[in-house]
């Protein structure tokens, strides 16, 4: 293992400097603007998807971003992708999960057994990124995991029951990891350091900016102001709001 498995000292005035961060399907719009905002601000970027020809995109799109091929619904695939980047990176001080995709209509009648297996697929992959880099998150001085959800959880309809379904256990997922960084601090007697935070958005289309924008502010505050929140994604991003 190399020398920079250990998490970079960072500078008060630059929270993101040195901090490796893994987005996890990041081969998306969302995903691209996310990986430009974070080599802005000088973090290190690891784009991870299924698919090498998107992969090439994101890599042309986001100029000093790292790839990295993976089945992420695949428990023994991660598990291979945390030792890679381990050996070549370091130990990751954030995930960003942007496994994301829609499938609905029709009403109650309309949903499929196909649809719902296919949006399974991301609360799978947040299942397993977040248990597999745990040890990472807790680690680090300033972990973050974020997912990106829905309003659809907060008014669900028969038409998109499948993906309300899929979107409200993956919140479920979130805040049970945000209560387990607490307890671990809580139960060590120290300082709070890693934050599981839910953005919600109506329709990511046109807000990929703003996506980017809300991800680097994550790590502007200390990780208590952001642990257990549910954050509403708007233009310009957002600061932490109510739960």
């Amino acid at each position: 293992m190399s020398d920079e498995t250990t998490h970079s000292a960072v500078e008060p005035s630059q929270p993101l400097r040195g901090r490796l961060v893994l987005l996890a399907g990041g081969t998306s719009a969302a995903g691209r603007a996310c990986a430009r905002a974070l080599l802005a601000v000088g973090a290190r970027v690891v784009v991870v998807g299924w698919d090498t020809g998107r992969l090439g995109e994101a890599a042309d799109a986001a100029p000093g971003a790292m790839t990295e091929l993976c089945d992420l619904t695949d428990p023994a695939a991660v598990a291979a992708l945390r030792d890679r980047v381990h050996i070549s990176h370091g130990n990751v001080d954030g995930v960003i999960h942007l496994v994301g995709g829609w499938r609905g209509g029709g009403g109650l009648a309309g949903q499929s057994d196909e649809d719902f297996a296919v949006l399974l697929r991301s609360f799978t992959a947040l299942r397993n990124v977040s248990r597999t880099f745990d040890d990472d998150l807790r680690g680090s001085d300033a972990g973050r995991l974020a997912i990106v959800s829905s309003t659809a959880v907060a008014r669900p309809l028969a038409g998109g029951a499948n993906y309300a379904a899929v979107k409200a256990a993956s919140e479920a997922w979130a805040r049970a990891v945000a209560q387990g960084y607490a307890k671990t601090a809580r139960d060590s007697g120290r300082e709070l350091t890693a934050a599981s935070v839910i953005f919600r958005v109506r329709n990511l289309d046109g807000r990929e900016t703003a996506l980017a924008s809300a991800v680097v502010a994550l790590w502007d505050d200390a990780a208590g102001t952001w642990n257990d929140r549910t954050v509403p994604l708007i233009d310009g991003g957002e600061r932490p709001g109510g739960k």
